[in-house]
């Protein structure tokens, strides 16, 4: 259920096909697009080894990774995955979320937490979805708090980075009774770029 395609207004959310890598690639190649991902995207081995990590956890059912489409033009943007799929605890982390900078502050990462909220929430039957970036990443922590998500705490040292040194995350949450008002927040900041 989770990995059907989804469809807004501004994207769409695609899972992932070979027709999207080209455009993809091409849009992780600014560096700002990895600066807090765990791998340079806009080298190419790192990208390709995200490719094939992408297409591997599809297959094994780990994560769902879709492609995010701007609907204008039918360009692939970026990309956002629901991993950790936990059935029994109705729950699911939304992450891996990249956008080629030209589509930041678009409503294109709004619409695909809208989307992606919705499949959770009410097709899904999730009672929590989580989010967390490294915590040094003040926009991604500003856009979850923007959801709102609730701020659930730093965990101390939970990556170890390329280069050997260790990343603090942050984590947030939505949960099932708070998904009304967090939706509702949503298409109220959707309505107002479209206005």
């Amino acid at each position: 259920m989770l990995a059907a395609s989804l469809i807004g207004s501004v994207v769409s959310l695609e899972p992932l096909a070979e027709r999207h890598v080209a455009e993809l690639r091409a849009a992780a190649s600014d560096p700002r697009v990895s600066q807090w991902l765990p791998v340079p995207l806009h080298e190419p081995r790192w990208f390709d080894w995200w490719r094939d990590d992408a297409r591997s956890a599809w297959e094994t059912r780990r994560d769902v990774t879709f492609v995010t489409v701007r609907r204008s033009d039918g360009v692939a943007i970026g990309s956002t995955r629901f991993l950790e799929l936990r059935e029994r605890d109705r729950s699911v982390e939304i992450g891996w979320t990249w956008l080629a900078p030209a589509a930041w502050q678009t409503g294109a990462n709004v619409e695909a937490k809208l989307l992606m909220l919705g499949r959770a929430f009410d097709e899904a039957g999730c009672i929590r979805v989580e989010l967390k970036t490294d915590a040094r990443n003040e926009r991604s922590r500003a856009a979850m708090a923007a959801l709102p998500a609730e701020f659930e705490g730093i965990h101390r040292q939970h990556r170890v980075l390329l280069d050997g040194s260790y990343r603090d995350s942050a984590w947030y949450s939505v949960l099932d009774r708070e998904w009304p008002d967090v939706c509702a927040n949503l298409q109220r900041r959707l309505a107002a770029r479209a206005g």
